[in-house]
């Protein structure tokens, strides 16, 4: 390990007094941040069978990293994270199989 001299210790306890003065000295930030009722929407538009308009609206939901989904109108799951919501949109478009060639 280096060793750390004195006046490194003080020129790290200098920027740390300063970094807590301007913290300090700041104007407080809003807690918890103010968050739209509709957060997010997918449009998903599927043209392997005819033109098919599916629509995903995420709303607020009672923790941060959640959402209140809404699948097509209907009411799909009353609180799931991101990673949940991009699994049920998979899983829910199963694999097409390709055209046979003769």
């Amino acid at each position: 390990m280096y060793r750390r001299t004195n006046r490194y210790r003080q020129r790290l306890a200098a920027a740390r007094e300063a970094r807590e003065r301007l913290r300090l000295d700041g104007d407080a930030p809003d807690y918890p941040a103010e968050l739209p009722h509709l957060r997010r929407r997918i449009v998903i538009i599927d043209y392997d069978h005819g033109r098919v308009v599916h629509r995903l609206d995420l709303y607020r939901s009672d923790r941060i990293d959640c959402y209140r989904v809404v699948a097509d109108g209907q009411p799909w799951k009353a609180r799931a994270g991101w990673s949940a919501v991009l699994a049920g949109l998979r899983k829910s478009m199963p694999r097409v199989a390709s055209p046979r060639t003769l």
